[in-house]
């Protein structure tokens, strides 16, 4: 089964294209063609989108739309498809529980409301690039240390983790030395409280590696397999908490890491 399903927005479209993507998991057995028109911020840009889209099959087409500007919006709703108005319904609800009309401001989903919030994420992002794959020696700002094997999703766990909760996330490689000495590495001893370990299948690691180093003993599966393996020995030893990453998003990693680690840091 196919479903075309489109992101209108007046911004990003991010906040359409995150709904969606979390009530599309509900669906496995329906594949989805996704679309995202984002900064439809005008009625000139409305009633383009508008003409384009009907001149094209697609009565049966989803359309999560966040427009904050009602003029837009009622072009936009006259869409052929199911249209799901997420701004609108949700500024009643606030309006309602708030008591007071809104103002209409175009686009400002995603703006700074916060500017120390702002610049946290920022420290944060430049932090994970500077501490990634085992660089820098210092980990004493770290909010937490991932550490796994090779293309476990460390990299852009930390990069998540910055974005979007300001937190300072070192990662650290686990090599063919660690597994010799079944130790945890001396750079990372005084920091075991900030330890969050990842794992992942050793089928899926082959996959990912091989995609990258076609042939090589690296994207081997013995060796992913092998790698795995003492990386799990070693979080168990040293009772570091680890999350399988194979079938789990990085929002769900960021989370019960947040969760384990109590990292919760809420920037608005």
């Amino acid at each position: 089964m196919k479903r075309q399903i489109l992101f209108i927005s007046d911004g990003t479209g991010i906040t359409a294209e995150t709904l969606g993507h979390s009530l599309m998991t509900q669906f496995p057995g329906v594949d989805f063609e996704e679309r995202r028109y984002a900064f439809i911020d005008t009625a000139e840009k409305a009633e383009e989108l508008r003409q384009q889209l009907l001149q094209q099959p697609g009565d049966d087409r989803l359309i999560l739309l966040t427009v904050a500007n009602q003029d837009i919006r009622k072009t936009l709703l006259d869409l052929p498809g199911q249209v799901l108005d997420i701004f609108s319904f949700a500024v009643s609800w606030m309006s309602k529980a708030l008591g007071q009309a809104p103002e209409q401001h175009v686009g400002h989903a995603h703006g700074m409301v916060d500017p120390k919030a702002y610049q946290r994420r920022i420290d944060a992002i430049n932090y994970a690039l500077t501490f990634d794959d085992g660089l820098g020696r210092d980990y004493a700002e770290a909010d937490v240390i991932l550490v796994g094997v090779s293309r476990s999703g460390k990299t852009p766990t930390c990069l998540y983790l910055a974005l979007h909760f300001g937190v300072k996330a070192a990662n650290y490689p686990l090599t063919e030395n660690d597994f010799d000495s079944m130790n945890l590495p001396s750079m990372l001893a005084p920091w075991k409280d900030k330890l969050f370990g990842l794992s992942i299948d050793p089928f899926r690691l082959a996959q990912i590696r091989e995609a990258r180093k076609p042939g090589s003993s690296y994207a081997k599966l013995n060796t992913c397999r092998m790698e795995v393996q003492f990386a799990e020995r070693l979080f168990k030893r040293y009772r570091i908490p680890f999350l399988n990453t194979t079938e789990t998003s990085i929002e769900e990693i960021s989370a019960k890491i947040l969760s384990v680690l109590k990292l919760e840091k809420p920037l608005y």
